[in-house]
Formats: structure tokens, sequence, C-alpha cells
């Protein structure tokens, strides 16, 4: 495989993250919170920080406490950058 086409497949990569779903109250749309495990730059202590992602759920068909695979695309809305892949447990 040439060097263009590597860097071509990496452009496309979209990034996925795994969290919990924590408010379904909007019309296809969910916030759903991922916690990620980071070493703290300083102390290199493991540390949990979370964030929120406002993600696009087309049928509605993730719960509150769900865990969710979403993922990157383009921007839905003001702050809706993130579309559900599937609902991996209940």
């Amino acid at each position: 495989m040439s060097e263009q086409q590597q860097q071509e497949t990496a452009a496309h990569v979209r990034k996925t993250r795994v969290g919990v779903v924590t408010s379904n109250k909007m019309s296809k749309t969910l916030v759903v919170e991922h916690v990620a495990r980071v070493p703290h730059p300083k102390f290199n202590k493991i540390v949990k920080r979370s964030k929120k992602y406002y993600v696009h759920d087309e049928k509605g068909e993730a719960q509150i406490g769900d865990k969710v695979r979403i993922v990157e695309t383009r921007p839905l809305s003001k702050l809706k950058r993130w579309a559900l892949e599937k609902v991996l447990s209940h």
C-alpha cells in the first residue's frame, strides 16, 4: 500500500466513544456521558475524566441508562456532532 493510500484511509476513520445515556428528553437527541480513564499529567495516577456528548438518535431506540456506542459525524446542529451507532446493553 502506498503512502498516499494510507493517508486517505486514515483521514476517513471516524472517532467512536462508548458511554451511558443520561437523557433522552429531546426528540431524536440523546445526552451521552463518556468517562475516560487517563493518567494525570504530573502525578501519573489514573483519574476519571467525563464529557457529555449530544448524540443524534433518529429512531429513538436508546433509553436512559443504556450503554451505547457513538460515532463522529458532520455537524447536525449547534451542539450535535455525534450519531448513535449501536445500543450495547440495556
